[in-house]
């Protein structure tokens, strides 16, 4: 099978935005790295200088028509969410494009965290608790996140799987739908990226067999408890059956990037060893495809 090709996707200006602390400066350093021209918290009245209908500065930008990465957050000066829509409209208006907004979220318990860590100053926690900053950023910016088309969280991201998720949805040249599978434990959550979600808790759990235990499912002696259980091949050959005429209807409906995630109590034993199966299958089928343990890689796991 081979997958379609994405439909042509405007991608000249993406606005990256969202909680401070949440891999802003990795995103744009990432954007950069993808041939972006990056820029990073330009005052919002220089921005509509370049797309003044007299700027020489948008006629080059036209010209050369070299894709732009603008870091937009609270700490712009004269930031405000309806300036970045009159922004954005006029970028539209004046310029045919189709601007798109990236917001970065993260949850408020790893964001204290990575403050505390760093020790470095909240912007609106000057004169008040850390906690008390970041829950008024995100009032504030909770009408951006609203109207964005873009939203990944990064509470449970590591840099390097962030970077492998913005290179696959803003690559310059698009050949196809990335898939990202991802294996997780129930127990911690569902994976708040995931598109479509599959719980194999109903298979033999390795978790209580004593040799097999301490070993994970990209293990072999744990492959293969979990393929002899009895309804594991017709399992997935049902879950590829489903799949296989799926993904073409993504990419038709001008979907470039799908979340996979597979499931299980734990997330070391059976999700992982499913979530390899599937990696594998994907990749064969000739989309692109990255993979991710969560409870393997994630800080503690």
């Amino acid at each position: 099978m081979t997958p379609p090709s994405l439909p042509p996707h405007p991608r000249d200006i993406v606005v990256i935005t969202g909680m401070s602390g949440a891999g802003k400066s990795t995103t744009l350093k990432t954007f950069e790295d993808l041939g972006y021209e990056a820029v990073d918290n330009v005052p919002l009245f220089l921005l509509r200088h370049m797309v003044g209908e007299e700027a020489n500065v948008w006629a080059e930008y036209q010209a050369a028509r070299r894709p732009m990465a603008i870091g937009v957050d609270i700490r712009t000066r004269d930031f405000d969410v309806k300036g970045i829509g009159r922004l954005l409209r006029d970028v539209e208006r004046i310029g045919g494009l189709k601007p798109r907004i990236l917001f970065l979220d993260c949850d408020d318990e790893a964001l204290q965290r990575r403050y505390t860590e760093t020790r470095r100053r909240h912007p609106l926690a000057v004169d008040r608790p850390l906690l008390d900053g970041i829950a008024l950023e995100r009032q504030l910016l909770a009408p951006l996140k609203d109207s964005a088309d873009d939203v990944i969280d990064t509470t449970d991201l590591p840099a390097g799987s962030l970077k492998t998720m913005l290179s696959s949805r803003y690559a310059l040249a698009q050949t196809g739908l990335h898939v990202f599978v991802t294996s997780f434990s129930f127990r911690r959550g569902l994976p708040r990226e995931a598109d479509l979600v599959f719980d194999v808790r109903f298979l033999r759990n390795p978790h209580y067999v004593a040799e097999l235990r301490d070993q994970t499912g990209a293990d072999p002696a744990v492959q293969a408890y979990i393929a002899e259980d009895p309804d594991f091949a017709e399992f997935m050959a049902r879950l590829i059956a489903l799949l296989e005429p799926l993904l073409p209807r993504y990419v038709t409906e001008g979907k470039s990037y799908l979340t996979l995630a597979v499931g299980c109590t734990g997330g070391r034993h059976r999700s992982v060893y499913v979530a390899e199966r599937l990696a594998e299958w994907l990749a064969a089928a000739g989309y692109g495809t990255s993979l991710r343990h969560r409870e393997l890689q994630s800080p503690g796991a």
